[in-house]
């Protein structure tokens, strides 16, 4: 509860002093390792001899005699060099457990100033060290002895690495406990607007506290515009389809030749319809409903059925029995829309369902004349009708794509339209078999 009171600027400022104070706390640690460092008894003895002999050596010879003895001293493993002037630079990491120990194997040494340090990481991080001589000119030697120096080097390699390490890890659960109620608060954005509005628990930085604060506020506000316009739509639709279905009635009192009243019908009935379509592309019809097990194959023979009885050539190839998860108004709204659009444009249809593995096509074909290629993605668009494309005796708003191309992606399905080779169109849907 504590770190979810800091906003994203106290996180970043927490994650500063949790890396500095690593940062502090590691290189103490190191310097103190460092400045206890000793070797084992027999190795000190060796390199404290081996400085009393360098010292003694070279004191003796003259200045230009130096460079050459420093050479043929130096090994592979313990390298000496003579400098003039006194050696005045200072160490990051001083070895003085290490110094104490070879001066008290060779007391010799006491008066030569000697000083022990480690070389810096990007130049090996070998033990280095100076002497000074009688006439305070320096022989600076370097040895490179890996068993050695090794916890050493890891010491400092550590030194380096665990202030880094400590931001990983303080970052990586910074961004966990920022990005949790940030992905709850996408998965809520994809339902705005299809159901009762869930509030998103307001957790996180205050910053982010605040954006989920203002989403609820803001589904709250959509929802009821949703509610208040289908509330109008509803109202609208029963307000008018009462004076027409009074139209219809009268229409039959009126004396009117047969070929005249019969028109009237029919457009009266247009109307109805239009006002039908119109209220279910606007109120998604359906798709406030809740997924639930459908026999697709059985709705699909339904509507066929029907279609049979009205005289239309309907055909169903199709399982026997076929389970899937959808919403069964919205589904069934739109086989009905493709159906009745095929019989119409077509003079036919064909309805297939194939299940696959992972996903359920529906193919619905008819011998119409098709739709431009260049016009594929338009005709999915509502109050589009292509009435150069088919027949001119077209009927509807041009929502009946529309409202299919809805309902279909609303399940996590695809819509796509292609004419046959043969002739006419096929209407391919891809329904998702298994929903979370």
């Amino acid at each position: 509860m504590r770190f979810r009171s800091f906003g994203l600027l106290g996180r970043i400022l927490l994650i500063l002093a949790f890396v500095l104070a690593t940062e502090f706390l590691a290189n103490t640690w190191l310097f103190e390792r460092t400045s206890q460092f000793a070797l084992q008894d027999d190795d000190a003895h060796r390199m404290a001899e081996y400085l009393v002999i360098v010292r003694r050596v070279i004191d003796k010879a003259p200045p230009a005699d130096r460079p050459r003895l420093t050479r043929e001293l130096s090994t592979a493993r313990f390298r000496v060099d003579w400098y003039l002037h006194p050696d005045t630079s200072t160490a990051s990491y001083r070895l003085n457990s290490l110094r104490s120990q070879i001066l008290e194997r060779e007391p010799e040494l006491l008066d030569s100033k000697l000083r022990l340090h480690l070389m810096p990481l990007s130049q090996g991080g070998d033990i280095a060290g100076s002497l000074e001589l009688a006439d305070h000119s320096t022989v600076a030697f370097r040895t490179s002895q890996a068993k050695m120096v090794w916890p050493l080097t890891f010491g400092r390699i550590f030194g380096l690495i665990a202030p880094t390490l400590v931001l990983v890890l303080i970052g990586a659960f910074m961004v966990r406990a920022t990005l949790k109620p940030l992905k709850v608060l996408m998965r809520a954005t994809k339902k705005v607007g299809t159901r009762e509005p869930q509030p998103v628990p307001e957790e996180g930085p205050g910053e982010v506290r605040n954006l989920i604060h203002d989403f609820n506020l803001m589904q709250t506000r959509i929802h009821k515009l949703l509610a208040t316009r289908t509330r109008a739509l509803a109202a609208v639709g029963h307000d008018l389809r009462t004076p027409l279905s009074r139209l219809k009635l009268r229409l039959g009192n009126v004396a009117l030749d047969p070929e005249t009243q019969k028109a009237m019908g029919d457009d009266i009935d247009e109307m109805g319809d239009l006002l039908r379509s119109l209220q279910i592309y606007l109120g998604g019809e359906g798709q406030e409903l809740p997924p639930e097990k459908v026999d697709l194959a059985v709705m699909a023979s339904t509507l066929i059925d029907a279609a049979r009885d009205m005289g239309h050539d309907a055909y169903l190839h199709a399982p026997s029995s076929l389970q899937i998860c959808v919403r069964p108004v919205a589904i069934r709204r739109s086989l009905a829309n493709l159906i009745d659009n095929a019989i119409h444009y077509g003079g036919n249809v064909r309805l297939s369902i194939l299940p696959e593995e992972e996903e359920v096509l529906i193919c619905v074909d008819d011998d119409g004349p098709g739709i431009p290629e260049h016009q594929m993605t338009e005709v999915l668009q509502p109050f589009v009708r292509l009435d150069g494309a088919r027949s001119r005796n077209t009927s509807g708003m041009g929502l009946g794509l529309a409202i299919v191309n809805d309902a279909v992606h609303a399940e996590g399905g695809t819509l796509e339209l292609t004419n046959r080779p043969e002739g006419g169109l096929r209407v391919v849907i891809r329904l998702p078999r298994q929903r979370a």
